[in-house]
């Protein structure tokens, strides 16, 4: 019985003089989100509301599951938008709904009528109160609960009116792009995929460094990382994926480095190339998945010691989650599943039997000097031959 969508937005709506901006950029996202889906779509806006109108038969199911992945948007409302011709067409329209939507009348219910037209000549409590008898007339086994009705019958009076009883959640944050740019460090795990989920769910546009090590790590891994990466593009728009051979790299730094540094001395070099890529893409920090204590590598010494690299920010929403709440985040994205296929990436297979956990910079430092006569040529090697891949949900 739907034809169109009502889209509500939390945050936008306090944007000021700049909220049509943050609107032009839902609606985009709206739209992207919508080109694969079975049917054409027109996204409009009016009064601070975005409407989905199909404009041909369409999927219901599956435009509600591409909307559902918009950032930016909290409600989805079904609706039936009819024209105002006069009250009692209202009546016999509002009728119509709640018959058509409701087969069991065994229900509570409230009018919630909202009069965005001043001009209409009844206010909104006139409209809930002679709605509401209405409804009563037309069905005799339904009853009024203002305080806690199984259906709240919303009517919006704009220039057309709108009538729904549904508001599905939406994802929240901000629509993608509003943000600025920042470069995730995507593995094959369960953390990093959550991690871009979560800032690309505050307006930023993500695009990606992973790391590869073949023949020590398979085509299989590497197809598992830009499968992660299509799942988050399905949220976060395309993805521009580099991906990086880091073989020679990790062999150089375990031919001479301490065994239990190699994991640090390793993760620094990651950074400084995915942070070459990034201001190479204008990006405007690194992303990464660690949590405080959750490996070796990010104790608050070993993270200390990666940062000190970076000159961009770096950006780590789950520095304190457990990792069962990442496993949680993870599982509602739609991630976990192929995070857990057991093709190892780069970062599992050099990994010291006794890494250090509070590495001290110096020590670092001076293990590096090490590595001064062919570092600076492989990791240039290794940025010139990096492969890049546009993932697209």
């Amino acid at each position: 019985m739907f034809r169109a969508f009502l889209i509500k937005y939390g945050e936008i709506g306090v944007k000021g003089k700049n909220r049509h901006l943050f609107e032009d950029a839902l609606m985009q996202q709206i739209r992207y989100a919508l080109r694969t889906a079975e049917g054409e779509f027109q996204v409009t806006r009016e009064q601070g509301r975005i409407y989905v109108e199909g404009l041909t038969e369409f999927d219901y199911e599956e435009a509600l599951e591409h909307l559902q992945k918009v950032f930016g948007i909290v409600g989805i409302c079904p609706v039936v938008i009819v024209e105002d011709e006069g009250f009692e067409k209202l009546c016999q329209a509002v009728i119509s709904y709640v018959d058509a939507r409701y087969p069991d009348k065994q229900k509570t219910f409230k009018v919630n009528a909202r009069r965005a037209r001043k001009d209409y000549p009844m206010d909104s409590m006139e409209v809930n109160a002679k709605l509401g008898e209405k409804l009563l007339q037309a069905f005799p086994e339904m009853k009024v609960d203002v305080h806690h009705p199984d259906l709240m019958l919303n009517v919006e009076i704009r220039g057309k009116i709108n009538i729904y009883s549904e508001v599905i959640p939406g994802p929240g944050g901000m629509p993608v792009g509003t943000n600025g740019k920042a470069m995730l460090l995507l593995s094959g795990g369960i953390d990093s995929p959550v991690a871009g989920y979560m800032i690309a769910k505050r307006g930023v546009k993500l695009d990606a460094t992973y790391f590869h090590a073949p023949p020590y790590t398979s085509e299989r891994a590497k197809q598992k990382v830009v499968d992660l990466a299509k799942i988050v593009a399905a949220y976060a728009g395309p993805i521009s994926l580099k991906v990086v051979n880091f073989t020679d790299i990790q062999l150089y730094i375990y031919e001479k480095c301490p065994h239990e540094e190699l994991t640090i001395i390793m993760r620094r070099y990651m950074m400084k190339i995915a942070e070459h890529f990034a201001k190479e893409a204008g990006n405007m920090g690194l992303i990464t998945g660690e949590s405080i204590g959750q490996v070796a590598s990010q104790t608050m010494q070993s993270l200390a010691a990666t940062n000190e690299v970076c000159t961009l920010p770096v950006y780590r929403p789950l520095i304190g989650f457990d990792k069962q709440e990442i496993i949680d985040v993870s599982e509602k994205i739609g991630t976990y599943e192929t995070s857990i296929q057991p093709f190892e990436d780069c970062c599992t297979i050099f990994v010291a039997k006794h890494p250090v956990t509070k590495p001290n910079l110096r020590i670092i430092r001076r293990s590096e000097q090490r590595l001064r006569e062919k570092i600076d040529e492989l990791v240039k090697t290794a940025v010139e031959t990096a492969e890049t891949i546009l993932v697209e949900a």
